[in-house]
């Protein structure tokens, strides 16, 4: 499965900057999970790779952050029995990862202010719904 990622139209991580290690997973498997290392852990050292861009690279470490160790990214990987499920799993967790950290920011928001038709609904409302409690209460002229 030495194969590029492919996180969006404009970058893709080549199969050589990817690290995978494997181990002995925690998860189901019953006696066959004492002989396979089916656990994944798949790095890719964003910080000093070449294949991101300046500009994408600084906008993703800072998102980033609090996941990296030494600017590299690290997924594990061990829910599946078999280790080409957990391989796949953590590679497209990890172009999920850098996708969502590589996004362009939200556009700033433009403060707006109630309409007039929309402050004269609000305090109509409110004018009815103090009429409505109005007439629950008990009239003192019983």
């Amino acid at each position: 499965m030495a194969e590029d990622l492919i996180v969006t139209r404009g970058l893709v991580i080549p199969a050589s900057e990817l690290r995978e290690r494997f181990s002995r997973s925690s998860g189901p498997g019953g006696q066959h999970v004492n002989t396979t290392d089916s656990r994944v852990e798949l790095s890719f050292d964003l910080a000093n790779s070449p294949s991101v861009p300046e500009s994408l690279r600084t906008r993703m470490l800072d998102r980033l952050a609090t996941r990296l160790v030494d600017g590299v990214l690290t997924i594990a990987a061990s829910g599946q029995r078999a280790q080409l499920q957990n391989r796949a799993a953590a590679r497209d967790r990890l172009a999920s990862l850098l996708r969502d950290a590589a996004a362009a920011p939200p556009p700033d928001r433009r403060a707006t202010k109630p309409s007039r038709g929309a402050k004269e609904r609000r305090i109509a409302a409110k004018k009815r719904r103090g009429i409505t409690k109005r007439n629950r209460r008990a009239s003192s002229d019983d």
